[in-house]
């Protein structure tokens, strides 16, 4: 019995993810729980295992491929002994999500189209010699469907020149270039009109590049360059943070907070770590920041909140969401319950969050969920900034570097370290008074950090 193997669903936000790798071959035997794939999702690359075992008769989708829907057949698991099944019929759709253009209404051209005549009787479910499968279904490669699907590029007016008339990225190519230059293209004999078997498909009309105008780019570069296309992780980041500025009412409040009382407590416990051992750690700035902000928001539950239409969620737990740099974007591993974490601990898990994520070895539950997140660019010289908030959650807060500043103390100029922060919000979930109360407690536990040792 055949056993078709889906395209896995890694994270709550996932509709789509790339195929980035397949561990094993056609015809290999597979156990259960053993790693087959490797997929690239919004965040992360991550290996499949499979749930069942038997034989990898058939891989639908080849190693490499984008856009692969969650859910669809990627590959078909044949039990030891069994014949070969044919592929199931998900495997013949389309891999990534194409939308097959709307019938349009015929539209003048120079010569009229002839008219199809009588149906045809009914051929095998195969590729005939245009690219067209006997029940009306378009032959082509994953490639094509995507590059026709972003020119718009209707598959049923194209001739294939692929293996039984699959539609292939040549084909694609040569109907872009007959648009991009209709004059050059003329003399051409105009291609004789697409008639379906199936009698309910009505015939392609014939490109008429004087009545119908190609489409417009979002932008038009003009000067040279390369294109890099956008890997699924930077997909992702694009839709989310473009939803969350559209969507979420976002205001901001900035503090300045002194570190000098900080730092020299971070410098003495430093003193006091091992050298080696398991016991070993080194605090830095970053680490008493997210204890800061975990017990800031203990003390101020309603900021560790999110909005829904239903009602305002308030968290148990403080997980604080960190920021962290990778290759091609950005990832927040989350410290569980900081609140109740001591510094080392903190330090420690930190440490190891961030090297597995530049690395994209993060499992889901480690980077998934979180109540509140801190976006620390202070060793990066940035002097203020303001972060976009990560739905669902509230808040986010923004750190900037220290340097030393000037201040008025007891009437009397002096020189601190300060740094600024900045606190980007939910309005529908946090109003300025309440934005003000947590910085100035954040503000608070910085400046006497023996409170974190309670």
């Amino acid at each position: 019995m055949a056993t078709n193997i889906l395209m896995p669903a890694l994270s709550p936000t996932m509709t789509e993810g790339k195929l980035a790798k397949w561990l094993k071959k056609e015809g290999e035997r597979i156990k259960a729980g053993e790693v087959i794939a490797e997929i690239e999702t919004d965040k992360a690359t991550m290996e499949v295992e499979a749930v069942d075992e038997g034989i990898l008769a058939r891989i639908v989708v080849p190693e490499g491929t984008e856009g692969v829907a969650v859910n669809s057949v990627i590959a078909v698991l044949e039990e030891e002994g069994a014949a070969a099944a044919p592929a199931p019929t998900p495997a013949s759709k389309p891999l990534a999500p194409v939308v097959p253009p709307a019938p349009k209404p015929a539209m003048a051209s120079p010569a009229p189209a002839p008219v199809a005549g009588p149906a045809p009787a009914p051929a095998p479910a195969s590729a005939t010699s245009n690219g067209h499968g006997g029940d009306g279904r378009v032959f082509a490669s994953p490639l094509a469907r995507r590059m026709a699907a972003q020119a718009g590029i209707d598959l049923s007016a194209l001739k294939g020149s692929g293996p039984g008339g699959r539609i292939v990225k040549a084909d694609i190519d040569a109907a872009l270039a007959a648009r991009a230059h209709p004059a050059a293209a003329a003399p051409a004999a105009p291609p004789a009109p697409v008639v379906a078997p199936s009698p309910v498909v009505a015939p392609a009309p014939a490109p008429a590049p004087a009545a119908k105008a190609a489409p417009t780019p979002s932008v038009t570069v003009t000067a040279p360059h390369r294109l890099v296309p956008h890997s699924t992780m930077r997909k992702v980041i694009a839709r989310r943070l473009g939803e969350s500025k559209a969507t979420i009412p976002h205001f901001y409040a900035s503090r300045d907070v002194e570190l000098d009382a900080l730092l020299k407590l971070r410098a003495e416990l430093n003193a006091k770590s091992p050298k080696e051992g398991p016991g070993a750690f080194k605090l830095s700035v970053n680490d008493l920041v997210i204890k800061a902000a975990a017990l800031a928001l203990r003390r101020l539950p309603s900021v560790n909140a999110s909005w829904t239409d239903e009602g305002m969620v308030l968290y148990d737990d403080v997980d604080i969401s960190v920021a962290v740099a990778v290759p091609d974007g950005l990832i927040t591993p989350i410290i569980r319950k900081a609140d109740l974490k001591g510094l080392a601990a903190i330090s420690n898990e930190m440490k190891d969050l961030a090297a597995r994520a530049r690395a994209g070895k993060l499992t889901p539950e480690e980077f998934q969920g979180g109540s509140f997140s801190i976006s620390n660019m202070g060793m990066m010289g940035v002097k203020d900034f303001a972060a976009i908030i990560n739905p669902p959650q509230a808040a986010i807060l923004a750190v900037s570097a220290a340097e030393q500043r000037p201040v008025v103390k007891d009437g009397a100029l002096a020189i601190a370290t300060v740094m600024t922060v900045t606190l980007s919000v939910d309005h529908r979930v946090i109003d300025g008074a309440l934005a003000a109360e947590w910085l100035g407690v954040f503000k608070g536990i910085v400046e006497d950090p023996l409170q974190m040792m309670l």
